[in-house]
């Protein structure tokens, strides 16, 4: 992995993913304690940073290979990532998803196209799925973070938000990124050190399903005990990817970790503050920064919205937070 795949990413996305802004509000200022800088990728292409992967994975692909079709395993938005671009490439997809991934991911990753075939996370390997169902069918794998092209595109995420903080004179403040198994902070880790090497970058992720902030401590890669039973489906991983680690601890800070409330406060706040949809996962890095402060330094912190695909259900229990 290294910023020139990045920068061909870049090239690859040009016209097809959505350049999001970074946003702020005085008033998430006041909770926060420090100046907020919003990177909301809940406005791209199906709700979520995974497209700006998806894409970059399909279109650099050897075409052959590509037109036999690709398959992923995801919750939902590297599902909803891939069936999108695979449909703009005229090809077919396959995707594992968790039985009890958000009604609105599945829905959504069928509408796109996709065949869904649905496993059990605690009974059920979807590597093991996802492996077999690509060597009978003759499909492509594309993980949803442990990809070198994957890693590129969501890189691509970082590349705006260098530009963006210098157009802005941002210095010396952390980027919380909301992180599960790691392509999307390591992706944007890459992207900073070349354009923006003040910046920190910093995972955030639920407490009880932090292998990448335990990981970070150890310097070897950690696993999670369990890999459900947390609303920020988004961003709950066994563990962090074998090239994604490496990257994370080399240019990565501390890891945060959040409650389920505070990412549902989070998700209130951004709905009301800036008019944005978040869901759970990815209103980590948001909760992190509100509801944190100490753990973080700087006058100002960048964080990223990762994802807004909410069923209306729980967006109604998070809007119930507000007074």
């Amino acid at each position: 992995m290294n910023i020139d795949m990045i920068r061909a990413a870049a090239k690859r996305l040009h016209g097809h993913a959505r350049r999001t802004p970074l946003l702020s509000s005085p008033f998430l200022d006041d909770i926060a304690g420090r100046k907020v800088y919003v990177k909301p990728e809940c406005l791209q292409h199906t709700g979520s940073f995974k497209f700006r992967g998806g894409w970059s994975a399909l279109s650099g692909m050897d075409p052959e290979k590509r037109s036999h079709g690709v398959i992923a395993y995801s919750s939902g938005n590297h599902a909803q990532g891939i069936a999108l671009a695979a449909r703009m490439h005229g090809v077919p997809s396959v995707i594992v998803m968790p039985s009890d991934a958000p009604a609105l991911k599945i829905e959504n990753t069928k509408a796109l196209g996709a065949e869904v075939v649905l496993y059990d996370r605690d009974s059920e390997d979807r590597d093991e799925i996802g492996a077999r169902l690509a060597a009978q069918r003759g499909l492509t794998l594309i993980k949803p973070f442990d990809d070198p092209l994957v890693i590129a595109g969501q890189g691509t995420t970082g590349l705006e938000i260098a530009q963006d903080a210098n157009s802005l004179g941002i210095q010396n403040a952390d980027i919380l990124v909301c992180c599960g198994g790691g392509g999307f902070s390591s992706g944007i880790a890459l992207a900073c050190a070349a354009d923006a090497p003040t910046l920190r970058i910093r995972p955030v992720e639920p407490e009880g399903f932090d292998d990448v902030a335990r990981s970070l401590i150890s310097g070897k890669i950690e696993r999670n005990a369990t890999t459900s039973g947390n609303i920020c489906d988004a961003i709950i991983t066994p563990q962090p990817g074998d090239l994604t680690f490496p990257i994370l601890h080399r240019l990565c800070g501390p890891g945060l970790t959040i409650t389920e409330n505070e990412a549902l406060r989070a998700m209130a706040q951004a709905f009301l503050r800036l008019k944005l949809v978040a869901e759970p996962g990815g209103a980590a890095a948001l909760a992190a920064a509100l509801y944190r402060p100490n753990d973080i330094t700087g006058d100002a912190v960048i964080v990223t919205i990762s994802g807004g695909n909410v069923d209306p259900a729980q967006f109604a229990q998070a809007l119930a937070t507000l007074p």
